[in-house]
């Protein structure tokens, strides 16, 4: 890849023209594969975990593969996508080289035949996805006006939405419908996980394939030799990538607390949902047919809150232009922490539905509104940097977790994992008050 100038955006990137919604599905349809892979990997991981032997208590270290790559690949990937010019464009080689990785992690993962070569796949894997996914975010910036961003990140999570459906009830669908059964060899991994990796896989390349070649990017506004970039040294590059975080505009130092306590939320709902309903619910321990129907049950719950995200995605589309995003996000905040909160109340696993459709509507929201909020404040010459810079404000709160859920889980509440999901409802709760204190600047308006 060659280093164009680092205002690397078209010169008119103030004045750029409303696409048709046709545009608009292409350059977002790279997601439905992005999360059909990281579909998978949230339904499946800590039950992949189990079946190799990890304890709840082990749990959220095993998971610190996920926001540790982010909190490093995002904004690096960020960097350099603000930087990159070649024949495939700018975001589009990122997208690429992704894929590749990603799909072949997710050939490998099910076939894992000890924990810790599980967790190095969920390193790989993560760090791939993150390479494909950041600069998809800053894509809707570059090729979007400021009028249409919203409709753009609410399109991607509509891709989003369907992608995760599709993949989280892929194992349930193999084992029920397709009657594929047994294991992996040499580990306990159910053949249908296997297989839904596998389709993964091909998903997630050909997705973004279809992206990269029905969506062009618009050229540099002028040009700055490979040569000069590099002069700056690697200490160099390295001080502008995270030195940057001071920079951050007001806007999106307060989006960073809702981000903080948002991802808080999330995190104890994906580590903790399926082994607290296998554990409750179905009451079962890992290896025995119960536990195995909780997980499967699981994974179908995860599809509910992602067809409802899928489905509440045309909703955010049509009030997009009518409601502010801060407004609308506060709302669906507050449906995802009922949503959580409500899981430890059901005895039976219907009553689970409901709580996801809760969380379905705050997914939707968190996959769209805050970014639509950050890429009208940020200035589009640094789109793809600070994406990536507002990943950190996801992948701490992810590190939290992963560092102190497992002794919390362990020495207070004597190994039972429903009230750190219940936990994480009143964090949704707190990252909802924390919205009061953002205002929708531009980037003219939005200065420390």
């Amino acid at each position: 890849m060659s280093a164009a100038t680092p205002t690397a955006v078209p010169a008119n990137a103030d004045r750029l023209a409303p696409l048709p919604l046709l545009a608009i599905f292409n350059l977002s349809f790279g997601f439905l594969g992005i999360q059909f892979g990281w579909g998978l990997q949230m339904a499946n991981m800590s039950a992949i975990y189990q079946y190799l032997g990890a304890s709840e208590g082990q749990l959220p270290i095993l998971w610190l593969a996920a926001p540790l790559t982010g909190l490093i690949v995002q904004p690096i990937i960020g960097y350099y996508s603000d930087r990159t010019w070649t024949r495939l464009g700018r975001r589009r080689p990122y997208f690429l080289c992704g894929a590749l990785l990603a799909s072949a992690a997710l050939v490998a993962m099910p076939n894992s035949s000890t924990l810790w070569m599980a967790a190095g796949l969920l390193w790989v894997l993560d760090a791939s996805v993150n390479i494909s996914m950041e600069p998809f975010r800053a894509f809707v910036g570059d090729l979007l006006p400021p009028k249409q961003r919203k409709s753009g990140f609410a399109m991607q999570s509509m891709f989003i939405g369907f992608g995760a459906v599709v993949s989280q009830l892929m194992p349930l669908f193999m084992s029920r419908v397709l009657g594929v059964s047994g294991t992996t060899a040499g580990s306990h991994i159910p053949r249908s996980v296997e297989l839904s990796f596998y389709i993964g896989a091909v998903v997630f390349l050909g997705a973004v394939l279809y992206t990269i070649v029905t969506t062009k990017e618009h050229p540099p506004a002028g040009g700055q030799s490979a040569a000069s970039e590099a002069s700056h040294g690697a200490l160099g590059t390295v001080g502008a990538i995270f030195g940057g975080v001071l920079e951050m505009p007001r806007t999106m130092r307060r989006l960073a607390v809702v981000q903080f306590f948002t991802w808080l939320g999330l995190f104890c709902l994906w580590i903790y949902f399926t082994p607290a309903i296998a554990q409750t619910i179905f009451h079962g321990k890992p290896g025995s047919p119960e536990y195995e129907n909780g997980v499967e049950w699981g994974g179908f719950c995860f599809s509910i809150y992602s067809f409802v995200a899928f489905g509440f995605a045309f909703v955010l589309l049509a009030v997009a232009n009518r409601f502010s995003a801060r407004a609308i996000h506060a709302v669906c905040l507050c449906c995802g922490a009922l949503g959580l909160i409500s899981v430890g109340w059901w005895e039976n696993q219907y009553g689970l539905i409901v709580s996801m459709v809760g969380v379905g509507i705050a997914w939707a929201s968190i996959l769209s509104m805050p970014y639509a909020l950050l890429a009208n404040c940020i200035p589009p010459t640094r789109m793809g940097y600070f994406m990536g810079v507002f990943n950190f404000f996801i992948v701490l709160p992810q590190i939290v977790a992963s560092t102190l859920l497992g002794p919390v889980v362990n020495h207070f509440v004597q190994g039972r994992p429903m009230p750190v999901v219940m936990a994480g409802g009143v964090s949704l709760l707190f990252a909802a008050a924390a919205l009061a204190f953002v205002r929708e600047d531009t980037p003219a308006t939005n200065a420390a």
